[in-house]
């Protein structure tokens, strides 16, 4: 193997080597310093004359005798079904005190496209326990349904609660969830590894977990690591995987970070004009494969630098998934858990996983008709603030009513509460049956003969 002293530059993680041989793209490297130590990294940009390395630890005591060896092979993920239950580093060593991961295969992290004529229709109804999620956001296996959050807001916990949670009700297929957190603080992640060993989720999840003060270049791979292990078990092991990616704000971070090392025109607000490419690489990772037995869903997690819905990594995170669940600062400011605000958040699969035979007949007029209620009522709020409560009509005050007792009874829950979603629904018709019968209008009449609850107790109503 050739050994290259012919560094020309190092900046940041970037290390240019000049006058090489041909080498490819992505390719594995070890660099020799002086004193013997290897340090590893991969190759970034070639051409004839210069080859740009990135390096997966610091360039600290990398200098111009260093030596540079290309391996002729890309990063390739060990995976195997005992990685179950197993804690690891974003660059996918084992962190848990726990034995190193003897692999059954060596999987290439960029992963292969899927044809899209191989895919399959999602349809499966996955339940969170989360009614603002379930009831009026449905979450349906195969799917790419990102949270949109905020700095200090509780989305970690949002993620955590699904992680345990999450499951296909009546199903008893095998079902296994990939956590991978980037550039998180070692309290964060502390917090992440105590809660999955205390509530038990931890044997049936595969955490991969990359530190504030670990490479940015390790965190370019992190979510690549935990996107391959989900591939290997939803579709050679047959599980349904459900992949968690908290958080995606850090990960653009290094990549723009990564981009000023090597000089490039920045677009959008300093951020490299590929990252649209980049992210789609990583979300369209998800999906169903015609006559595979598993599947891999996901749940990427992002905070919106200052609340803004149309900064570039929400934006674009929002052009290549299927729809949003937005997190609210005001509804945290009123102590509601979660703070889920269903006006702005949208499932664009919600139909195809919901309604009878997946969940219940009355759960698509359910959802419309508590959108409509909650959203009437919220714009009241604002008609309020210039006329006062008085001025309003009695049908509005209901409205308004209505709104205040959807935050408080349907969106408000307990961080361990596990709702089904029969008693989401439930939940619903018990708020509808604070409005008159005849505000219902986008129920069928045959569906509150069912289900609203005057006719459950036996009462007679005007329908």
């Amino acid at each position: 193997m050739k050994e290259y002293k012919t560094v020309k530059q190092i900046a940041g993680p970037l290390v240019f080597v000049e006058k090489t041989e041909p080498v490819g793209y992505n390719e594995l490297v070890n660099i020799v310093l002086a004193d013997g130590s290897i340090k590893r990294g991969q190759v970034l940009d070639t051409s004839d004359d210069l080859v740009v390395v990135q390096c997966f630890e610091t360039t600290a005591g990398i200098g111009r005798d260093a030596g540079v060896r290309f391996l002729g092979e890309t990063i390739k993920m060990p995976v195997s079904k005992d990685m179950l239950g197993r804690i690891l580093s974003g660059g996918g060593k084992p962190i848990d005190g726990g034995p190193e991961i003897v692999p059954e295969k060596r999987l290439d992290i960029q992963g292969a496209a899927i044809n899209p004529y191989a895919r399959a229709s999602p349809a499966d109804f996955i339940q969170t326990g989360i009614s603002t999620i379930d009831g009026t956001n449905t979450l349906v296996r195969g799917q790419k349904l990102p949270i949109f959050s905020g700095a200090g807001l509780p989305h970690n916990d949002i993620a955590l609660q699904i992680a345990r949670q999450a499951k296909v009700p009546g199903s008893t297929e095998e079902f296994a969830v990939v956590f991978a957190a980037m550039g998180i603080t070692k309290e964060e992640a502390n917090y992440f590894m105590a809660d999955f060993e205390r509530t038990g989720a931890l044997e049936r999840a595969v955490v991969f977990l990359n530190l504030a003060d670990d490479p940015a270049v390790e965190r370019i791979i992190t979510p690549r690591l935990a996107l391959t292990t989900a591939e290997y078990l939803g579709y050679e092991l047959g599980y349904h995987v459900l992949v968690i990616l908290t958080d995606m704000t850090n990960y653009c971070e290094a990549l723009r970070q990564i981009g000023a090392a090597r000089e490039e025109v920045p677009g959008r607000r300093g951020y490299p004009g590929y990252m649209y490419t980049d992210l789609a690489c990583l979300y369209e990772r998800a999906g169903i494969v015609k006559g595979k037995k598993g599947s891999v869903t996901q749940i990427p997690i992002l905070t919106m630098p200052g609340d803004d819905i149309t900064h570039p990594i929400a934006d674009l995170t929002g052009y290549i998934t299927e729809g949003q669940i937005v997190v609210s600062r005001e509804l945290h400011r009123k102590g509601i858990y979660p703070p889920i605000n269903v006006l702005p958040s949208l499932s664009r699969l919600m139909n195809l996983g919901i309604g009878e035979g997946h969940t219940r007949d009355d759960h698509k007029k359910v959802s419309d008709q508590l959108y409509a209620g909650y959203a009437e009522g919220k714009d009241l709020r604002g008609l309020v603030a210039i006329v006062g409560k008085d001025a309003l009509s009695e049908r509005d005050r209901g409205f308004l009513e209505f709104a205040d007792l959807f935050e408080d009874k349907f969106v408000r829950q307990g961080i361990d509460e596990d709702r089904s979603i029969e008693r989401t629904l439930d939940v619903g018709w018990e708020l509808l049956a604070t409005l008159p019968v005849e505000q219902l209008v986008r129920l069928d009449r045959d569906l509150i003969k069912k289900y609203h609850p005057l006719y459950r107790k036996g009462a007679k109503a005007e329908v």
